[in-house]
Parts: structure tokens; sequence; C-alpha cells
């Protein structure tokens, strides 16, 4: 069984709507691929952040002040 699709109406500028479609052709991919794609990759940073934003009090607390200090203790 097929996940269900819903439509959502998006209003574009002409310069969002022209540097869209320049990449649809550039890419093989249809304008619903290209913003499907997009809306995914926006919320999963969204959430990344809201999730960075609840564990960096714990992180703080324990020395870790920036990525590069978790890149030294991971690597």
């Amino acid at each position: 069984m097929g996940m269900k699709r819903y439509v959502v109406t998006v209003r574009l500028g002409d310069d969002l709507k022209a540097a869209l479609d320049k990449i649809c052709l550039w890419s093989g991919r249809s304008r619903s691929e290209i913003l499907r794609d997009a809306v995914k990759r926006h919320l999963a940073r969204l959430r990344f952040e809201q999730l960075r934003r609840r564990v960096m009090p714990f992180a703080e607390s324990r020395g870790y002040l920036t990525d590069e200090d978790v890149f030294k203790d991971i690597s």
C-alpha cells in the first residue's frame, strides 16, 4: 500500500520560479521532486537545530563548546 499524497500550493515569485525551472531542466527532475526534496532537507535541518539547542546545555556542562571539541574526542 502506497503512501498517501497531498497537494500543496506554493506561490513563487518570478525569480524563484525561473531558478526552479532551470534546476529542473539541468537535473531532469520535476518541480515536485525538487520541492519535495527541498522541504525534506529543510525540515531535517530544523529538527537537527532543535535537538542541538536541547542538548547544548548538557554538552557545555561537560566542556563541549564547539564542534571541534566534539571532533577531537571522537577522532
